[in-house]
């Protein structure tokens, strides 16, 4: 299975792309989808629509999984980053590509084993799982392929619970 993680921003959207076979993972990208502070907001959209459906189309995964929003201090930015959410979505869905949704604690508790766990330890946890020799960078893209672990070990229990 073929997992794209996506970790929403409209300046930096992180990405990590995984093979999952039978509990083992095989990196075949990483990185971010960025755009330029000075440009329209809409043009950046495009630039995050555009970037989505190229990687959609150069791996053609079988899901993808988003991090869920959640609202901290800065509504503006929330809504900002919403809409650059909805239009990641819209890109995958396109592509026909499956999208799930998890929040920070189901991450930290799928790759970590603790929904509390700090962020520097979700990280080298990534980077233990993927068998990478430095935790990636940028940090949204090590927080993208945190995702697409967090999808490939929901969709294994997923798989267990049909068959029984």
């Amino acid at each position: 299975m073929i997992i794209l993680g996506i970790d929403p921003g409209y300046a930096t959207v992180g990405y990590g792309v995984i093979e999952a076979q039978r509990g083992k993972f095989r990196v075949l990208d990483y990185g971010a989808v960025t755009t330029p502070a000075g440009l329209d907001f809409s043009s950046r959209l495009q630039i995050i629509y555009e970037g989505i459906c190229e990687l959609c189309d150069r791996f053609k995964p079988d899901a993808m999984a988003v991090e869920e929003l959640f609202f901290n201090t800065n509504i503006t930015t929330g809504i900002q980053v919403g809409h650059a959410r909805g239009v990641i979505l819209l890109a995958g869905h396109q592509k026909g590509v499956e999208f799930n949704e998890y929040t920070p604690l189901q991450v930290k508790q799928s790759v970590v084993g603790y929904g509390r766990a700090e962020k520097h330890q979700v990280m080298e946890m990534t980077r233990h799982l993927l068998g990478l020799e430095k935790i990636p960078r940028p940090d949204d893209a090590a927080d993208a392929l945190a995702l697409a672990i967090c999808h490939a070990h929901s969709a294994k229990s997923n798989l267990l619970k049909v068959k029984l």
